[in-house]
């Protein structure tokens, strides 16, 4: 189920930063820490420069989180 607060892209830029995150966790991945920072570091401008922060405001940052983290976990 998708969640209708949020814009698609928003949760699935969202979405990819908490795998992202995950992975650059994971000590198996020690060889791939710059590109993974890299790509942590994109994430994070589209979250959080998303045109949709201009109008719901910042206080639903929380909100996007917890969504994104149900959806992997549905997902997963």
């Amino acid at each position: 189920m998708r969640c209708s607060a949020f814009p698609e892209d928003l949760i699935a830029a969202q979405s990819a930063w908490e795998r992202t995150y995950r992975s650059l966790a994971d000590p198996g991945h020690r060889q791939r820490t710059t590109v993974l920072r890299r790509r942590l570091l994109e994430l994070s401008v589209q979250v959080w420069w998303h045109p949709y922060w201009r109008e719901a405001g910042t206080g639903q940052r929380v909100a996007l989180r917890t969504a994104a983290r149900e959806l992997e976990a549905r997902a997963g």
